[in-house]
């Protein structure tokens, strides 16, 4: 059995989304906002941010990998399923669950904005800048973390602990026939 140590509560996660909202609330009053979760991760955080957002939201979802079931980027960058409508003129909220080597949104991000949107952000849960490979610029970040593998809140270990209603750090247990 894996240990997984709290490194966020829930309480501080819901504390700071409600922050991040009310910030976006401000900055896009009287327009409505695009958001894009990026999966599977982003699922938990998108969804709780939009039920904070009081401006009118539209969303749509793009699965993204570099991680091919391994605890870091593979660095290799591919789009598994892309946007279902289009992004033109649209003011875009890209939301993640976590940026570290930034390999996947300097990958991405450019090819969002070749697409014509009116405007377009990151947002990130967690931001661990210890493990930045390639440069991006964040708009919001809920919590700035360190250089530890992190579960819960939409983020997992081979698919596993995604439930978790907060962040924590996981120590990933050997088998009896791993090294």
């Amino acid at each position: 059995m894996d240990k997984i140590s709290v490194l966020i509560s829930q309480e501080e996660i819901e504390l700071r989304i409600c922050e991040m909202a009310d910030r976006i609330n401000r900055t896009y009053e009287g327009k409505t906002v695009h958001l894009i979760g990026i999966l599977k991760g982003s699922v938990f955080f998108i969804c709780e941010l939009a039920k904070h957002l009081t401006v009118p939201v539209t969303m749509d979802f793009m699965s993204v990998s570099s991680y091919e079931n391994a605890t870091t980027s593979s660095g290799r960058v591919r789009i598994v399923m892309d946007l279902s409508d289009t992004i033109q003129g649209k003011n875009v909220i890209l939301v993640e669950d976590i940026i570290d080597s930034g390999n996947t949104l300097s990958y991405l991000l450019p090819i969002l904005e070749s697409r014509g949107p009116a405007s377009i952000e990151l947002v990130t849960l967690l931001n661990k800048p210890d493990r930045r490979e390639q440069e991006v610029a964040v708009n919001d970040t809920g919590f700035v973390i360190p250089d530890a593998f992190v579960v819960g809140y939409g983020l997992d270990y081979a698919q596993k602990y995604r439930n978790l209603p907060y962040i924590g750090v996981v120590e990933i247990e050997k088998g009896e026939n791993d090294e």
